[in-house]
């Protein structure tokens, strides 16, 4: 490490700190200043406007300039819509759309949701249930990068008359005597793959959030209807589903947004060949393979016009969530 690099760690370690340290302590010196009645509504904005400011610098600006990129060529001239038209018309992004919205969106978000639910529900009757959901919540530990690199050595195929090297193919082979799968190439199953990797990273999440949910499920209610008779699974139909709807909806409606913008693992397995190209890898390739920002811009925006609407009701859901409690 040379002097300059030194020197920069430095300033970020001292300097940043002093600055904030600076900033809070005038600026409450000076909020003390002012009249009693305005002292409630001004400090707030102490703590807010540097996260209105680190917003607007990494989220807004950056936002807008990807805008702006969408409507250049490569030369940097204006060219409108053009670059939208060309998206729309190339059948690569179709595939990607297709895949972000048939596939990851329905697929994903349902099956996540299901296992959760199951799981959630049954965790909260064995004795284990902590060492339980700490096993299932263990692949949230690992990055997705890490997760795809793990699930392409599961995947992995050789030939029928060669030792089979990768876990599923080992199974296929041994238990059920059939011929090694091409998992990750065979365009029949490698979507299904591919998700179901993403599936067994991210049941974990959706577990913990609806077992929390659970346990703030009244037992009283539980009991009486155990006492009018109804069984286990009219209970769980009549009483736990309808409390937890909910909490399903604004973990839905996250793993929509995740859908929407899933690359990691479709990025380390396939690196988005076979048919299994999503939004977001498309927007990386477009950038770094093909060398076309005005296009990479495009496939963002459009992203982001799709991730939007999600957003908004998935805080509505969290407003009405926290009202209800």
């Amino acid at each position: 490490m040379d002097v300059i690099q030194l020197l920069t760690l430095a300033g970020v370690v001292v300097l940043v700190p002093t600055a904030l340290a600076v900033y809070i302590i005038g600026l409450e010196y000076v909020v003390r200043l002012l009249p009693d009645a305005a002292q409630p509504r001004v400090r707030p904005w102490i703590w807010v406007t540097p996260a209105l400011v680190f917003v607007a610098l990494f989220l807004v600006y950056p936002t807008l300039g990807t805008i702006q990129i969408s409507l250049l060529d490569r030369a940097g001239n204006f060219v409108g819509l053009a670059n939208y038209a060309t998206v729309f018309n190339d059948s690569g992004v179709i595939i990607a759309i297709r895949n972000n919205f048939l596939y990851w969106l329905v697929l994903y978000t349902v099956f996540v949701l299901v296992f959760g639910v199951l799981l959630a529900v049954l965790a909260d009757r064995v004795r284990y249930e902590t060492l339980l959901k700490s096993l299932i919540f263990m692949p949230m530990a690992i990055s997705f990068v890490a997760l795809g690199v793990i699930w392409k050595f599961m995947y992995s195929y050789q030939p029928a008359d060669a030792p089979q090297t990768g876990t599923m193919n080992a199974l296929v082979t041994t238990l059920f005597h059939a011929q090694p799968v091409t998992w990750l190439q065979d365009r029949a199953i490698d979507n299904p793959a591919l998700i179901a990797t993403a599936i067994w990273g991210f049941t974990g999440f959706a577990m913990v959030i609806l077992s929390a949910a659970l346990k703030g499920i009244p037992g009283d209610l539980l009991e009486a209807a155990r006492v009018d008779g109804a069984g286990e699974l009219t209970i769980f139909r009549r009483v736990i589903l309808p409390l937890l709807m909910p909490t399903i909806t604004v973990v839905g409606t996250t793993l929509v947004i995740f859908a929407l913008k899933a690359f990691d693992i479709v990025y380390v397995m396939t690196g988005g060949n076979y048919d299994t190209d999503v939004l977001a890898n498309r927007m990386y390739l477009e950038l770094t393979k093909f060398n076309q920002p005005g296009r990479a811009g495009a496939v963002a925006t459009i992203l982001l016009l799709a991730v939007i609407p999600v957003l908004i009701f998935n805080l509505r859901q969290l407003r009405a969530v926290e009202s209800r409690r």
